[in-house]
């Protein structure tokens, strides 16, 4: 008897073994499970949130988030210093146009758009000593005698940071910032003013050497010459010096975005949320996805001669990528009076993922989706004739010439 009561202690702590090993293992596998889900649900979102960026990266390089702001050359030359946006807004004289298609009208009914870029001399306003001011009328002036236009600038449109982007409203200025490389792209003339200058809070004097450094300067003739060229970009060092092009090696510093300089990195973001490097992510992404598409379809179409300039940018982009597109980067954040060292996502593996994209055949935009669809024709983003570059005037869609000859467009400042 007191065998059989063993047997059966043992046969109850067997049982009872298996049912706690039995609970033990599904609810395991149930936790395994779980995360499977969690897992699976979490790479979707990732994958969703990746071709987000994407399309979002084509489709802010066709539609404006804040509308072009421009000041008539005459004017801007009358004013005597750079306008801060909310004045020239509040004064009427400020040529506001709404799309990409406006742009395109605009320059076909004979105006010019002339992009400065400029490095500030202050830590709160671009120009205090105006020195950059003047040599910029003395551009435009130079510019439009060399090209024949009428002298009173009437025709010339202007776009300078501090007149053309709100300054007073973040959420309005990061829109327009948003809007930075279609701003550039539809420039017609880009001009890099970076005359001798004293900046006014350091201890250091701005040239041509220190702009070549700054990344929202890189950035803007970064955003001009992937879509046009250096055909229309010239150099104005100085009152004496006269206005030069741009040297055809000029593009291989200024790809190098991201290793520019950053006021709110030598400031170490404080009172910030994020570094200015971040909010270029969508326009440079999309920049790239323009060039790749266009060189694959040139070269489904035979015709890679005709990209040739084309493909020198991207065989630049692709030898040094991780320095043109850093995955990630190291930034300095102030937390609870504590200073933070962190590493932040840049591009991580959007650029191979928009790559891939664009050799598929499957990134194009189109205006009624407003997204990134099916690749269906490339010969609209190739400039035709003496350039190899992306041509700005036809990207938005085509005009008739009868439609060239009678634009008629609507403006703050009247109808052109």
């Amino acid at each position: 008897t007191c065998s059989d009561n063993n047997n059966n202690a043992i046969t109850a702590i067997i049982v009872l073994c298996s049912i706690v090993g039995a609970g033990l293992l599904v609810g395991v596998s149930w936790f395994a499970y779980r995360r499977y889900v969690t897992y699976q649900h979490i790479r979707r979102a990732h994958e969703q949130l990746m071709e987000a960026t994407l399309n979002e990266a084509i489709r802010a390089l066709h539609q404006l988030d804040y509308p072009l702001h421009l000041i008539r050359g005459d004017e801007f030359s009358e004013e005597g210093k750079l306008m801060r946006h909310e004045v020239l807004r509040n004064t009427h004289k400020l040529t506001v146009l709404d799309s990409l298609s406006d742009v395109d009208a605009f320059v076909a009914a004979g105006k010019h758009v002339v992009f400065f870029s400029h490095q500030w001399t202050s830590f709160t306003l671009p120009d205090p000593s105006c020195i950059q001011y003047d040599s910029m009328v003395l551009a435009l002036k130079e510019l439009a005698k060399r090209n024949g236009w009428d002298e009173s600038l009437k025709d010339v449109f202007v776009w300078v940071d501090f007149s053309s982007i709100p300054q007073a409203n973040p959420s309005t200025q990061n829109l327009a910032i948003r809007s930075l490389a279609a701003y550039a792209s539809s420039a017609t003339y880009f001009i890099i003013v970076a005359p001798d200058t004293p900046h006014v809070d350091l201890d250091d004097n701005c040239d041509f050497d220190t702009y070549q450094k700054r990344m929202w300067c890189r950035a803007e003739q970064c955003c001009h010459l992937l879509r046009n060229g250096m055909e229309g970009m010239y150099l104005k060092t100085g009152a004496n010096n006269p206005l030069t092009p741009v040297k055809n090696d000029h593009f291989v510093d200024s790809l190098h975005v991201f290793d520019g300089e950053l006021t709110c990195c030598r400031r170490e973001h404080k009172g910030l949320s994020s570094c200015d490097r971040q909010s270029l992510v969508i326009p440079l992404l999309g920049l790239y996805g323009e060039l790749m598409r266009a060189a694959t379809d040139g070269r489904k179409a035979g015709n890679a001669d005709s990209l040739e300039a084309v493909e020198a940018f991207l065989s630049e982009i692709d030898s040094q990528q991780e320095a043109v597109f850093p995955r990630t980067f190291k930034r300095v954040m102030w937390r609870k009076n504590k200073r933070v060292i962190e590493e932040v996502l840049l591009f991580g593996d959007l650029i191979e993922r928009m790559r891939a994209k664009a050799e598929s055949g499957t990134l194009e935009y189109n205006e009624d989706m407003g997204a990134a669809t099916a690749s269906t024709n490339s010969s609209d983003f190739i400039r035709h004739g003496a350039s190899d570059f992306l041509r700005h005037g036809v990207v938005h869609g085509g005009m008739s010439n009868s439609q060239k000859n009678g634009v008629h467009i609507e403006t703050a400042v009247g109808s052109l």
